[in-house]
């Protein structure tokens, strides 16, 4: 537990399943107050709502398309009315559609950048705003990928918008350092999330899988969750500018293990 944590404010953007829904939960159990924003899934956020309040925190669930300039505001207003202030923004909603780079439409490249790349810079920049206005040394949390640096084939423009959180996260981090707003990011391997689930089922695809992960197998959701309870308290108040792989070793070049090479 990371009692620095208790009272303070959180959105979390994409809350209503998955890695987002945990972090959001794993915060309520921290103490502290959370805005868990959705998309679609009203029901899911509803679900991680309930399960904040009964951990003893507070929360609400807010509907908005993180792509949309105007949802990040929403978010914003939606945590100074109900809870008075913001202390920890985490910009999570992502999404990936596969798609040849050949035959990939400009709508379905659009769209993921829209929503993994341009709605962080959204998220980020009205916490940044009011941070900067309300003299809070705030916090912000981005959600990239190892695909911020292993290239994915068919996947481009999810590859492409990690790699743009990538510098975002760290321009962002040098540009506020001197205000004490730090700004770091979380870089997922393979995790087992409602968007694995049908490689998780499938037994040759999940052996696959594991083959390239030194460790061996997909971590939970609670292992990113972990790092962003870290990362959301004082314990890491000398970490800025960081991408913190939550891989099994995803990233180390697994193909040259046992001195292949």
């Amino acid at each position: 537990m990371y009692t620095d944590l208790t009272g303070k404010v959180a959105i979390v953007t994409g809350a209503s399943k998955g890695i987002g829904a945990e972090i959001a939960e794993r915060f309520g159990r921290e103490g502290v107050n959370v805005v868990v924003n959705y998309n679609s899934d009203k029901d899911g956020a509803d679900r991680v709502v309930a399960n904040i309040i009964a951990a003893g925190s507070k929360a609400v669930a807010v509907q908005g398309d993180m792509s949309r300039e105007e949802s990040a505001q929403l978010l914003l207003d939606a945590a100074i009315t109900h809870f008075g202030q913001l202390d920890i923004m985490v910009n999570n909603a992502g999404m990936e559609v596969p798609a040849p780079s050949h035959e990939m439409t400009l709508d379905n490249w659009q769209r993921i950048i829209d929503v993994n790349l341009t709605g962080y810079f959204l998220g980020a920049r009205a916490a940044l705003k009011y941070f900067v206005d309300n003299g809070i040394k705030g916090n912000i949390i981005n959600l990239s990928s190892v695909h911020e640096q292993i290239p994915w084939p068919t996947f481009a423009h999810y590859a492409a918008s990690k790699g743009g959180i990538k510098l975002l996260n760290q321009t962002l981090a040098l540009e506020y350092a001197p205000l004490g707003i730090r700004v770091n990011a979380i870089g997922p391997g393979a995790i087992n999330t409602p968007i694995n689930k049908e490689k998780m089922n499938d037994p040759e695809k999940k052996a696959a899988l594991e083959k390239i992960i030194p460790m061996g197998y997909a971590g939970e959701p609670d292992v990113v969750s972990n790092a962003a309870a870290w990362l959301a308290s004082e314990q890491s108040s000398y970490v800025t500018g960081i991408t913190l792989f939550v891989d099994g070793g995803m990233t180390l070049y697994p193909a040259f293990m046992n001195g292949n090479g």
